[in-house]
C-alpha cells in the first residue's frame, strides 16, 4: 500500500481508535558485552571483538555483567517500576544468520524491572502519562550487510556479509503497556515518549541513546478499533525506527494504512514492517511471531538474579534529577515560556547551555548563541549541536567579551566562526583577525567627524530634530571601522557633536 492508497487521517479517527504499543531497545554503554569480556567499542575491524562466549561456540560460558545490571535497575527505578527481588534470564530461540548461538539470551516472564509508568509532555503542556510493562535484559544480535540489491535489503542481494562485533552487546528493552485514549495525537504521544526516555537513559548515563546510531530504536506496535468499542484489534509491528520524527511518522501511517485495509473490508495481517524515510510509509516484512513461537525456557548456563533491596535503594538514592522535572526547573530559572523550552529541547541544547551558564555566562546570553548563530551553523552542515566544533567554555568566552564591550554581536559571531573554522579559541580568533571593538574614544571622535562631514545633508536633518536619521550616521561609522565601534558610544558621540539631546 502506498502514501496514494491510505483514508486521510482525519477520515481514519472518525471511525477507529488507535492502540499503541512501544518496544525501545537500548544499548547500553557498558565496556564489554553483556555474557563476555568482549569490547564494545565501535567502528572496529569487522568480527574482530569476538570470543567463543559471544560465538555461542561449544562449552562457551557466560557470565553476567555487573554494570549491565546496575544500568537496568537504574533505568527500571527511573521509570517508577517495582525492581525484582529476583529473576533469570531465558534462552528465545529462532534462526537467523546474524544471530550466532540460534538463541538470544534475554529475559521472559520474569524481567528485572516491571509495573512502571513515565510521564511525558505533549508538545502544548499536556501530561500523559504512558504505563510501562516492563524492562528487561538481553543482548544485541550481529549485523549484517545485503550486497548486490538496490534497497540494502536482503530481496536482490547477491550475497550477505555477516559481522559478529554487535552480538552480545547489552540490551535493554522497555516496553509499554497498551497505550490507550490518546486518539488523534497517538503519533504526538509516541514521539514524545521516545523523546522523554532518550533524555532520561542520557541522564542516566547509561547510554548516549544516539538513534541515528542505533543505540536507541523503536519498534511501533498499532492497531485500530472501530469507536466506542474495547477488543483490541490485529496489530502491525513497524520495526527499529531510529529517529523521533520517523516514530510519528510511522504511527501516523499505520493508522492510516490500517484504517483503509479495514474500511474496504480488509483483514490486517499481524506482522513486521519496514519504514522508508523517504516517504514515511511502511512495508511488510514477515509474518510476526507469537511467544510461543519462540520456545522460551530458562537459561541453563546463568544463575539467577537476585539484586539485595540495600543496594537497589542505594541506586535510587543515587538517581540524578529527572529530566521533566529539571526542565521545569530550569524554565522557571530562565524566565521562558513553554514554548521556547520546547525549542531548546527539540534542538538539544538544553545540556549545552546548561554547560555555558556554568562557565560563567548569563542564561539569556547562553540560549541567545546556542538557538541563534550556532543552530543556524548546525543546520547548515547538517550536525547536531552537540557535534559542533566549539564549547561550552568558549560560548561563555565569547559571551563575557561581548559583556566586557570588547566585541559587539557582529564581531562575537565573526569569532564564533573563526573557531568553528578551526582557527583557535575565541581570544585568539580576535587577536588573529583583529576584531576587538574600537574603543579609544579619539579615534571614535575623528570617525564620527569624517562622517558628519561626509553627510551634511543627513546631519542638518538631524540638526533640525529628526533624530531617526542619526542611524545613517552611525552605519557610516561602521563601516569605516569595519563593524568594530560601539554602536551605542557612535550614536552619543554623534548627537553630542552636532547639539541634540537623544
Amino acid at each position: 500500500m502506498t502514501v496514494t492508497d491510505l483514508v486521510s487521517y482525519e477520515d481514519a479517527l472518525a471511525s477507529y481508535d488507535p492502540v499503541m504499543g512501544l518496544e525501545v531497545h537500548v544499548e547500553l554503554g557498558t565496556k564489554t558485552k553483556m555474557f563476555c569480556g568482549c569490547s564494545t567499542e565501535l567502528k572496529q575491524d569487522a568480527n574482530s571483538q569476538t570470543c567463543p562466549v559471544c560465538l555461542g561456540l561449544p562449552g562457551a560460558l557466560p557470565v553476567v555483567n555487573e554494570i549491565g545490571v546496575e544500568s537496568a535497575v537504574k533505568i527500571g527505578l527511573a521509570l517508577n517500576c517495582e525492581i525484582a527481588e529476583w529473576c533469570r534470564f531465558a534462552r528465545k530461540n529462532y534462526f537467523y544468520p546474524d544471530m550466532p548461538k540460534n538463541f538470544q539470551t534475554s529475559q521472559y516472564d520474569e524481567p528485572i524491572a516491571y509495573n512502571g509508568y513515565l510521564d511525558v509532555q505533549l508538545e502544548d503542556g499536556e501530561i500523559f502519562r504512558v504505563q510501562i510493562e516492563r524492562a528487561h535484559m538481553e543482548e544485541d544480535t550481529g549485523k549484517s550487510t545485503h550486497v548486490g540489491g538496490a534497497t540494502g535489503r536482503i530481496q536482490g542481494a547477491s550475497h550477505s556479509l555477516l559481522d559478529y562485533n554487535r552480538a552480545g552487546i547489552p540490551l535493554i528493552e522497555i516496553v509499554t503497556k497498551p497505550i490507550e485514549g490518546a486518539g488523534a495525537r497517538a503519533p504526538e504521544v509516541a514521539k514524545a515518549y521516545v523523546a522523554e526516555l532518550r533524555e532520561l537513559i542520557r541522564a542516566l548515563g547509561v547510554s548516549e541513546a544516539r538513534m541515528e546510531m542505533g543505540q536507541m530504536r523503536c519498534d511501533v506496535n498499532l492497531s485500530l478499533r472501530p469507536n466506542g468499542t474495547e477488543t483490541f484489534g490485529t496489530r502491525s509491528e513497524t520495526k527499529n525506527v531510529n529517529s523521533l520524527r520517523s516514530v510519528e511518522r510511522a504511527a501516523r501511517f499505520e493508522i492510516q494504512r490500517h484504517a483503509a485495509v479495514l474500511s474496504s473490508g480488509g483483514t490486517i495481517v499481524q506482522e513486521t514492517r519496514h519504514f522508508h524515510e523517504e516517504d514515511g510509509s511502511t512495508t511488510a516484512g514477515r509474518i510476526k511471531d507469537n511467544a510461543e513461537d519462540y520456545r522460551y525456557f530458562p537459561e541453563p548456563d546463568l544463575v539467577p538474579v537476585a539484586p539485595a533491596r540495600e543496594w537497589v535503594e542505594g541506586l535510587r538514592k543515587g538517581l540524578p534529577e529527572l529530566p521533566r522535572l529539571r526542565r521545569n526547573r530550569l524554565k522557571e530559572e530562565w524566565g521562558v515560556s513553554d514554548h521556547d523550552m520546547q525549542s531548546i529541547l527539540n534542538a538539544g541544547a538544553v545540556d549545552l547551555i546548561v554547560a555555558t551558564t556554568d562557565a560563567g555566562a548569563p542564561s539569556d546570553q547562553a540560549r541567545k548563541w546556542w538557538m541563534g548563530e550556532l543552530a543556524r551553523n548546525a543546520n547548515e552542515t547538517g550536525r547536531g549541536l552537540d557535534e559542533l566544533p566549539i564549547t561550552p567554555v568558549q560560548v561563555a568566552r565569547v559571551a563575557e567579551l561581548v559583556t566586557s564591550g570588547d566585541l559587539n554581536d557582529k564581531l562575537a559571531r565573526q569569532v564564533i566562526e573563526g573557531v568553528l573554522a578551526g582557527e583557535g579559541d575565541p581570544d585568539t580568533v580576535v587577536e588573529k583577525r583583529g576584531l576587538k571593538v574600537v574603543s579609544d574614544e579619539g579615534a571614535l571622535s575623528t570617525a564620527v567627524d569624517e562622517a558628519i562631514a561626509a553627510n551634511a545633508a543627513i546631519a542638518d536633518k538631524i540638526r533640525g530634530g529628526k533624530v531617526a536619521a542619526a542611524g545613517a550616521l552611525v552605519g557610516a561609522v561602521m563601516k569605516a571601522t569595519r563593524g568594530q565601534a560601539d554602536a551605542a558610544r557612535v550614536r552619543e558621540l554623534i548627537l553630542e557633536k552636532l547639539g541634540v539631546e537623544g
